[in-house]
Order: structure tokens, then C-alpha cells, then sequence
């Protein structure tokens, strides 16, 4: 064992690592289906020792990833040089939870479902609601800004977070935010820090914001003839006062899939879906309801429904649901983007999108959370067909470039990692970039933490 090894290993016990070569090659792995890397697992169970190990780390200049249950789909947690994974699936109690004051204070590996079910005694609910909440953790969920469904409603993980606990590059504690929902103290670091994606600090505890679980729930789902006609169907939704608390989109390739590989009965002529939700008071959700329903009914729309009970709610859901496995059994190669653009753009995303899959002959299935113009981009192809990632790379580009020129952002919720980070520079002006690599280096002055990622380049590389 070297001397810098030696420095690292022993900040922690020696229960507290792994370095058997299945934990190297897992931990190494996430669902990017990529692997890098590493030099060693850390798994720590307390603040103390992430500062003790981050502070031997930054002496000896050896790289850090920090890593939830390796959910991530864009190899934000995929070491790109030999590095100690930090991995907190022992630090994952709540810490706080105080339900008058709306608050509970977790640990970053506490699953997400683990927290809505503790907290669903109490009649409160954490909003994020990523499709991963059943093994995805909050400090993950943290670092790409998670969302979902319910982001529509209740905003996504930077709008429900009110302070957090970090470790930064150089070891020192830092503390944002507070226990209450109004401040002004300060810059606001929370949500700086949040979708930073381990690049700026360590997560040790986060103090989330709480609501109230509602009374009821309504399932709704509309079938429209054509792209355009769902698009301004989300129009009218979104600028109506009941605002859905999910409002889900499947374009024609989506509706088409699940109804040959699901079973699930969908008309011929339905060409986009809409599912949307609302919740709220059992009293007020009847007439709130009815809007929903006039505002997604207009020309184009084949069919509303809506569910009568909880199980009738699961059938309406069960075609967005069965998606995802489908579109992985369909080509050995997906490209998940997660784009997003003003709502109101949706019908020219959609239009960019489907002309550049058909100039370059790759598949491309779009659903995702229309409320928020946020479109799952899904380009599915063989890598051992000839040309083929030549194909798809030129079909990316042309969604990155429909996407900027429509105003819109190319990362919702899934962040940057590895996958987005050359189209960071397209999508970020150069002064503010040279700025964001300046907080950068002040967070992590030795370039330890997730070096390569999130910017276009290797400027911050270990010194």
C-alpha cells in the first residue's frame, strides 16, 4: 500500500471500505450502463468521517465520487479516472421531522420511497417524485434537481428544499438555508448546490420541505388525433387556475408500442396522450375536475376518461407505466434525454424531433411531463449495425440544436454527467461558463470532486 493510499484508507475504519473486485466493478457501475474506474469503496456513517475522508483525499489529490444506488442515466456517477467512490447507503436515517413546522431533516442515502412512507402517517408527503423514488436516494435525487410527475404541481427538488449540510473539496462544513421557508440571509447556496452533481461538495443532510398529503385524487386520460391538438391541449391546461398534479404526454411511437407489446386497448386514432391528475380538498377536487376536463377537451380530442376508482386510476396509468421496460427490449442502445422547452413549443419539439429521426433513420419514442414542456427523448438503435452511432449522434445533435433554438434547456432532470456535457457549451454562454468553473474551483480547490464532469472539458482536473 502506498503512502497515499495509506493517508486516505485510514480516515475511516476499516469496516467502513471495500476493495474485493465485485464491489469495485458494481460500485464503479450505474444504470448508464457505463463503468469506470476505482480505487476503493468508502462507505461512511457519519458526517465526521465524509469530512475526515474528503479532507485525506484532497492532501493526496485522489479523486472522489460520491454515489446514491446508482440510478443516474447520464454516468454522473461513473468515475472517468480512478477515484474512491463515496457511497452514503449508511447514512440513511431521518434525523428530524417536525410536522408542524413542515420540515424533516434526512441523511443523503434514505431511499426517497422509504421517506414518503415514513412520513405518510404523519399526512405529509416530499413532492419529487422521480420514477426511481422506490430506490433512488434523496442525496441523488439532490444532485441532478430530480423532479417527476408531480413537478407540475409542486416544483422540483430545488423548489422543496430549505437548507443543507455539505462537505466541501477542501473539508470544510458548510451550511445552507434554514428551518423556515422565508430567508434572506446571504446568498442562496441551496439551490446552487442542489444538481450540482457531487462537483461542489458532499451532501451529509438536507432539510426538506413538506406538504400536506391531499385528500383525493382524480385520474384523467385524453386521446388526441394529432401532436399539435395534445399541445394545445397542455396550453389551455397550464394557463387555466386548477393546475393538474401531473400531466403526463405519450406521442404516436409511444401509444403504438404499448398497445402491441403491453396489450393495452388504445384507438387507432389516437396520435398523442395526455394523462393527467389532479388532486386536492375532497369538497373543492369535483369542480376543480370539470376545468381540467373543458380545458383538455377541443378540436382534435378523440376521448376523455376518467377513473371511477383506484383501480380504474391504476389501468389509466398502466400503458405510461408499461413503457419503459418496452423501449428497453426494443434495441440492445437507448440515448434517454431528458429536454425541456416553454409549453408552448412542445408542437415544433415534437416536429424538430421527428424529422430528425427520420433524417437519420434512428427510432425516437417521445413521453415525459408536458406540464412542464419536459419531453423524455428516447433514441433507440444496434451499436453493431454499421453507421449507426454515426446516425445517432448526428440525430442528438439536431435535438440539441431544435431544442436551443425553441428557448428550451437540454437537461430537466436527469443532469449533465457524462453524457450531456459537450452540449453544455451550446447551451451556456462563455462568460457565465468561465464563471460556474470559478465556483468550481472556490467549493474544490484541489479539482477532486467528480472531476470531469458537468463541463465541456477537463479544465478541472486533479492539480
Amino acid at each position: 500500500m502506498n503512502t497515499t493510499s495509506r493517508r486516505v484508507t485510514e480516515s475511516l475504519p476499516v469496516e467502513c471500505w471495500l476493495n474485493d473486485s465485485a464491489s469495485l466493478l458494481t460500485y464503479g457501475f450505474d444504470n448508464s450502463r457505463r463503468s469506470g474506474p476505482v480505487l476503493a469503496v468508502a462507505l461512511p456513517e457519519s458526517e465526521a468521517q465524509v469530512q475526515a475522508l474528503v479532507r485525506a483525499c484532497a492532501a493526496s489529490h485522489t479523486p472522489i465520487v460520491a454515489r446514491g444506488r446508482g440510478t443516474a442515466t447520464t454516468g454522473a456517477t461513473v468515475p472517468l479516472q480512478p477515484s474512491v467512490i463515496v457511497c452514503f447507503e449508511r447514512m440513511q436515517r431521518i434525523l428530524r421531522m417536525e410536522s408542524g413546522n413542515r420540515f424533516a431533516v434526512v441523511e443523503p442515502g434514505l431511499i426517497n420511497g422509504d421517506l414518503q412512507r415514513a412520513l405518510a402517517p404523519l399526512g405529509f408527503f416530499w413532492p419529487p417524485d422521480p420514477t426511481s423514488a422506490a430506490y433512488s436516494t434523496i442525496g441523488g435525487n439532490l444532485a441532478c434537481n430530480a423532479g417527476g410527475p408531480r413537478t407540475v404541481k409542486y416544483g422540483a427538488c430545488r423548489d422543496n428544499v430549505l437548507g443543507l449540510r455539505v462537505v466541501s473539496g477542501s473539508g470544510e462544513i458548510i451550511t445552507s438555508g434554514s428551518f423556515t421557508t422565508k430567508g434572506s440571509v446571504g446568498y442562496d447556496l441551496t439551490r446552487l448546490l442542489i444538481g450540482s452533481e457531487g462537483t461542489l461538495g458532499l451532501i451529509t443532510a438536507a432539510t426538506l420541505k413538506l406538504c400536506p398529503l391531499p385528500q383525493s385524487r382524480v385520474a384523467l386520460r385524453a386521446l388526441y388525433a394529432s401532436i399539435d391538438a395534445a399541445a394545445q391541449a397542455v396550453a389551455r391546461l397550464m394557463s387555466q387556475a386548477h393546475t393538474p398534479s401531473a400531466l403526463e404526454f405519450m406521442d404516436a411511437t409511444a401509444i403504438r408500442l404499448v398497445r402491441q407489446h403491453a396489450g393495452i386497448d388504445l384507438p387507432d386514432s389516437a396520435r398523442a396522450m395526455l394523462l393527467i391528475e389532479a388532486d386536492g380538498s375532497s369538497e373543492a377536487l369535483d369542480s376543480s375536475v370539470l376545468a381540467i376536463m373543458a380545458a383538455a377537451n377541443g378540436d382534435g380530442c378523440v376521448e376523455i376518461r376518467r377513473a371511477s376508482s383506484a383501480t380504474e386510476a391504476l389501468d389509466l396509468w398502466a400503458a405510461r407505466k408499461a413503457l419503459s421496460p418496452i423501449l428497453r427490449s426494443l434495441a440492445p442502445r437507448k440515448i434517454n434525454e431528458d429536454v425541456v422547452v416553454p409549453v408552448e413549443n412542445l408542437p415544433e419539439l415534437v416536429r424538430g424531433i421527428e424529422a430528425a429521426a427520420a433524417k437519420n433513420a434512428i427510432l425516437i419514442v417521445n413521453f415525459g411531463h408536458a406540464g412542464n414542456g419536459n419531453l423524455h427523448v428516447n433514441l433507440l438503435f444496434d451499436p453493431a449495425e454499421p453507421g449507426v452511432a454515426t446516425r445517432a449522434r448526428s440525430c442528438l445533435d439536431e435535438v440539441v440544436d431544435c431544442v436551443i433554438r425553441l428557448e428550451g434547456t437540454i437537461s430537466g432532470e436527469h443532469g449533465i454527467g457524462i453524457d450531456k456535457r459537450d452540449f453544455v457549451s451550446r447551451a451556456i454562454d462563455p462568460p457565465t461558463l468561465a464563471l460556474m468553473r470559478q465556483i468550481k474551483a472556490s467549493f474544490d480547490p484541489a479539482g477532486i470532486l467528480n472531476p470531469g464532469k458537468i463541463f465541456p472539458d477537463e479544465t478541472l482536473q486533479n492539480r
